[in-house]
């Protein structure tokens, strides 16, 4: 600050933080009751938890998704196995929603190439192009034209009728 200022209009900052003068000598409540809260959950709950992490760190498991066992398909069920054949149901539709998300995946590829690359797509996304072809093709021979109430059974009489329609072309 210059030397000629206007000390009653700026007076100068007092040099050091006033005490603050206790008007009663009964301690906080609100501190009481934080060192009581603290000391009676918080520390044993705390100091527990860090002991049972410390014996599992050991036999640590990553769960990225849930494995289902193979069952046997509708194929090899036997007549009248009715638990066998709603497992083989249930196994078809968690391979037809594995394929449509595979699908998916494929597909956002060219996707992405095409928006990295811009005009030159064509030549230069080939790969991911004829992948997704493959991949189209393959969900359409298996799933395709199957409708709305698609299950297994269906699926397998698609496959039988392909494979009939392919032994008379032959």
């Amino acid at each position: 600050m210059p030397s000629d200022y206007d000390k009653d209009a700026y007076p100068e900052p007092p040099r050091q933080t006033p005490i603050v003068d206790k008007q009663t000598t009964l301690p906080n409540p609100a501190l009481i009751l934080t060192k009581l809260f603290y000391y009676s959950v918080d520390l044993p709950v705390t100091t527990f938890r860090e002991l049972v992490e410390g014996i599992h760190s050991g036999n640590k498991y990553n769960y990225y998704h849930q494995k289902f066992r193979r069952v046997p398909e509708l194929t090899e069920c036997t007549e009248g196995d009715y638990t066998c054949y709603y497992e083989a149901e249930m196994q078809w539709r968690r391979d037809h929603k594995v394929d449509q998300e595979i699908v998916k995946v494929v597909q956002e590829r060219p996707r992405a190439c095409q928006q990295r690359e811009g005009t030159s797509y064509h030549q230069n996304c080939s790969k991911e192009l004829q992948q997704f072809a493959d991949v189209a093709k393959a969900y359409q021979s298996r799933y395709g034209d199957l409708g709305a109430y698609a299950s297994s059974r269906k699926c397998l009489m698609k496959q039988k009728d392909r494979m009939m329609a392919a032994k008379a072309k032959a």
